[in-house]
């Protein structure tokens, strides 16, 4: 081979890992912001269900204070109902938060791209 030939086939090259470093930095850009749309979806749906949770514990106050009379019981109660629900996260955390948020960004970084 001559001179000429090892020019090309390095132009070649550096023309190749041109290409695949631009496809790796796309492939990034579009995994990243999948990423990003989920947190913020799960942070939209975080907001809303507090809200949500709000109401329907202040419902739940109100029909609980007419029943019992007080409204200091009521209070009491719905802490506890909460504080119950939070020991219930606590104890499947694994189960319920860990394993999920794993598995998908492990599917989303780690699949072989289907084209």
């Amino acid at each position: 081979m001559n001179e000429i030939d090892y020019k090309k086939l390095f132009a070649e090259a550096r023309k190749y890992f041109s290409l695949e470093w631009d496809y790796t930095k796309l492939t990034a850009v579009e995994k990243l912001a999948v990423l990003l749309s989920a947190v913020a979806f799960v942070a939209v749906v975080i907001i809303i269900g507090t809200f949500i949770m709000l109401y329907l514990f202040s419902a739940l106050i109100s029909v609980l204070a007419s029943a019992l009379g007080c409204t200091w019981g009521a209070h009491l109660i719905a802490a506890a109902i909460l504080g119950v629900l939070l020991l219930v996260v606590c104890a499947f955390k694994k189960q319920l938060i860990v394993d999920p948020v794993a598995r998908f960004v492990s599917k989303l970084f780690l699949k072989p791209d289907d084209q």
